[in-house]
């Protein structure tokens, strides 16, 4: 892989992973001894061993990483150091694509957990095109990996949370020259929106969009109106997602829990067997997407890039320990206040579903979507409709356009349309 960097300069990345570890993934794939599984079992107790044995049958013979990773070197890619009070420069990895438009908008996506940076592929040339007749915003994309995932560098010590991240954020959006912007995230990508718009809001981040929009209950002290809403009757939509949620909490949730609590002891498991890092993440996609007609081979390059990241697979889910103290507080503690603009996009098999109301406590909510089909994965499963909603809420004549002093998403006057500087 590209070699380290040792001062600020922005380096182009190319992904090379040596030929030794894909020739030790498939010595660890030759020696696989997969469990037994109980008769009609499907998929109740967990990714089922007839997908897994196909899955890890394609990864030894017919799965290409070259190939993979050709495509994935067709992304515009850098890593840069970042300093992090505390923390000292933690080398970044992340695309970088800009668009054609100058006028364009900088926005920042964050993925989370179990995705990656290859999760803003698919939306990048929507949202990077210049529209001719001025019909939608454009805009400057970076997308990040989160430190400790993909080929970003990890923390070297305990409690890179919530603040560190959204400080690694915006200082790295400075650095390129970003000096406003907005920010586009799902999973922890909307969790860690909230800490950015909180620390960095509205200087820096001027507004942005959850496909994730999990929120906290209001209170009547810190959301008057939000909590007299709340105590209204609920609406048949509404009362179904609290149900799902509740279900989700009951029987989806236990990989948070054994990750926001014991993630070193996992880590052995995640970082010494390709195929139980597989079935690992493999069982997400499947439950937590609505219906989407993965192959094997994107299963199979999601999960290889957690297998040959920078600081390994174990690296990656030490985030939820940080970020609730070790099971002991909500993820969302210390996260409200912010007042920043906010757009959420609903779809309708996300993991959790809370009623609209209590989106409030996220900020001045200007955008609502609600999508009929998509899950968690959203910019994957549902690219075009996700960027939809951005163009929209960040249209000119909407209620997030006309928030950055210079750039507003389109060709300036001088500029001929659909043509950059």
């Amino acid at each position: 892989m590209a070699a380290s960097t040792s001062n600020a300069v922005e380096k182009p990345f190319t992904l090379a992973v040596p030929q030794e570890e894909v020739d030790y993934l498939q010595a660890k794939l030759a020696l696989t001894r997969l469990p037994d599984e109980l008769d009609g079992a499907g998929w109740a107790y967990g990714a089922p061993l007839a997908d897994v044995r196909r899955l890890v049958a394609r990864w030894r013979e017919g799965f290409d990483w070259r190939a993979a990773e050709a495509r994935i070197n067709e992304l515009t890619m850098f890593v840069r150091p970042v300093e992090v009070e505390g923390w000292g420069a933690l080398e970044v990895h992340y695309v970088h694509q800009r668009s054609e438009v100058s006028g364009a908008l900088p926005l920042l996506f964050v993925h989370g957990w179990p995705g990656s940076f290859l999760e803003v592929r698919k939306i990048l040339p929507l949202l990077t095109a210049a529209s001719v007749d001025g019909e939608h915003p454009s805009f400057h994309v970076v997308a990040v990996s989160l430190p400790g995932f993909g080929f970003s560098e990890a923390p070297k010590k305990p409690g890179f949370a919530g603040r560190q991240y959204a400080e690694l954020f915006n200082k790295l959006m400075l650095s390129l020259g970003y000096d406003e912007y907005v920010y586009q995230g799902g999973d922890w990508g909307h969790m860690l929106g909230l800490y950015t718009a909180l620390h960095y809001g509205p200087k820096h981040l001027k507004a942005w969009h959850s496909n994730v929009p999990v929120s906290e209950q209001p209170t009547l002290w810190s959301h008057p109106i939000a909590y007299l809403q709340s105590l209204l009757p609920y609406d048949t939509a509404t009362r179904e997602g609290l149900q799902k949620t509740m279900l989700f909490r009951a029987r989806g949730c236990g990989y948070m829990v054994q990750q926001a609590t014991q993630p070193q002891t996992l880590g052995y498991s995640l970082a010494d067997s390709p195929v139980g890092l597989l079935a690992w993440i493999y069982e997400k996609l499947v439950n937590w997407s609505d219906g989407y007609p993965w192959s094997d081979d994107e299963v199979l390059e999601w999960v290889s890039i957690y297998w040959f990241s920078r600081a390994g697979p174990a690296a990656s889910i030490r985030i939820y320990y940080e970020m609730t103290g070790g099971g002991t507080k909500d993820i969302l503690s210390g996260a409200s206040g912010a007042s920043i603009p906010v757009g959420l996009s609903y779809f309708p098999k996300e993991t959790f579903r809370l009623p609209k109301s209590w989106a409030h406590t996220l900020g001045k909510v200007v955008f609502v979507g609600e999508h009929r089909k998509g899950g968690h994965f959203a910019a994957h499963e549902q690219p075009w409709a996700l960027v939809a909603d951005l163009r929209a809420m960040f249209g000119r004549g909407r209620a997030a356009s006309g928030l950055l002093s210079e750039k507003d998403g389109y060709a300036q006057a001088t500029e001929k349309p659909g043509r950059g500087p």
